[in-house]
C-alpha cells in the first residue's frame, strides 16, 4: 500500500487509536485485516499511538507483536510512555522507567481500590473490581488468553469494574466517586474508576510535545469506538468513529471533520484512517 498524499502533510500526522473494537476485533482481537496500513504508517514513519485502557504490560506486548516503536498512552490517559531512542532529552515532570520516560497523570491504583472500599456496601455490591477477579475469572468476562489476562491485571493506575446494577443505580454511583474526588469512564466492556484524566488531554500534552521537539506543526487523526474515546476524538483534527457491534457511535459536539466507518473493527479503522487521511489532504483541517 502506498499513500498518494502530500509528502509534507504526511511528516506532521500523528495518529492516535484506541486498540479494543477499533483496531482490534471486538471478539477475536485481531488486528490482520490492518497490517498492511500499520507498515505502511511505520515505512511513512508516521506515528501510530495506541491510546487505550490497557495496561502498561498489555501495550508492552501489543507494540512488541507488531514491532511498532512509537510512544504509547496506558490506562484512559492516565501515564504517556516515551521511548527513550525517539526522545532523548528527558521531557519537563517525567519520571525515568527502564527504556521510557513516562509522564503520569494519575495518582496509583492503591487510591481508588481504597475509595471503593468506602462506599457504601449496597454500591459495593453492585460492581466486580478487577482487583477482586482472579486472572481465570477476568478471561472468562474478556476473552482474553490466560497470558494476556495477566498482562490485564498488571494495572498501575485505574480500577476497571464490572456493572452489576440498573442505569438508576449507575448514576448514584457515579455521583458518589464525583463527590470523592474520581472520575468514572464508560469503555467498550467494563467501566473505568481513576483520576480526572482522559485520553484527549494526554493526546494533546503528547502533540505539544512532538511539536516542541521538531519545531514542525502537527495533526491528528483519533480513531475510536466507544464513550472513553470521546474526548480523544473531539480534541483531534479528524475524528474517526469505529463502528461497533455491540453499541451506537459514541456522542460527539463537534460538527466537522468527523467520519463514521460503515465497517467495523480493524476493517472498519482502515476504511476510517483513509478517510481522515484523505480529509487531510483535500480539505485541510477546520478543526482545532
Amino acid at each position: 500500500m502506498r499513500f498518494q498524499h502530500d509528502k509534507k502533510l504526511l511528516s506532521t500526522i500523528l495518529v492516535f487509536t484506541d486498540l479494543d473494537g477499533t483496531l482490534l476485533d471486538h471478539d477475536t482481537y485481531s488486528l490482520a485485516p490492518a497490517r498492511e496500513l500499520i507498515d505502511t504508517l511505520q515505512e511513512c514513519k508516521i506515528p501510530l499511538v495506541a491510546n487505550t485502557s490497557k495496561t502498561r504490560a498489555e501495550l508492552l506486548s501489543f507494540q512488541k507483536s507488531i514491532m511498532l516503536q512509537a510512544p504509547f498512552i496506558s490506562e484512559n490517559g492516565a501515564a504517556i510512555h516515551l521511548p527513550k531512542t525517539q526522545f532523548p532529552r528527558q521531557p519537563q515532570n517525567s519520571v525515568e522507567s527502564g527504556e521510557f520516560w513516562v509522564k503520569q497523570f494519575s495518582q496509583p491504583r492503591a487510591h481508588w481500590i481504597s475509595l471503593l472500599k468506602q462506599l457504601a456496601p449496597e454500591l459495593q455490591n453492585l460492581t466486580q473490581p478487577f482487583s477482586q477477579m482472579s486472572v481465570e475469572q477476568l478471561c472468562q468476562e474478556t476473552g482474553l488468553t490466560f497470558d494476556n489476562g495477566l498482562l490485564a491485571h498488571q494495572r498501575e493506575y485505574g480500577e476497571p469494574l464490572k456493572w452489576l446494577g440498573s442505569e438508576d443505580e449507575k448514576h448514584v454511583f457515579i455521583d458518589k466517586i464525583t463527590a470523592q474526588g474520581g472520575h468514572v469512564l464508560q469503555g467498550g466492556r467494563f467501566i473505568h474508576i481513576g483520576d480526572q484524566v482522559n485520553k484527549g488531554d494526554s493526546m494533546i500534552w503528547l502533540k505539544d510535545l512532538y511539536n516542541q521537539t521538531s519545531k514542525q506543526n502537527h495533526t491528528t487523526i483519533a480513531l475510536g469506538d466507544s464513550h472513553n474515546d470521546i474526548d480523544m476524538l473531539e480534541a483531534a483534527d479528524v475524528a474517526v468513529l469505529v463502528k461497533s457491534p455491540v453499541h451506537q457511535f459514541p456522542p460527539l459536539r463537534r460538527t466537522t471533520n468527523i467520519i463514521k466507518t460503515q465497517n467495523k473493527g480493524p476493517v472498519g479503522w482502515v476504511e476510517g484512517l483513509l478517510a481522515g487521511l484523505d480529509i487531510l489532504n483535500n480539505q485541510g483541517v477546520s478543526h482545532g
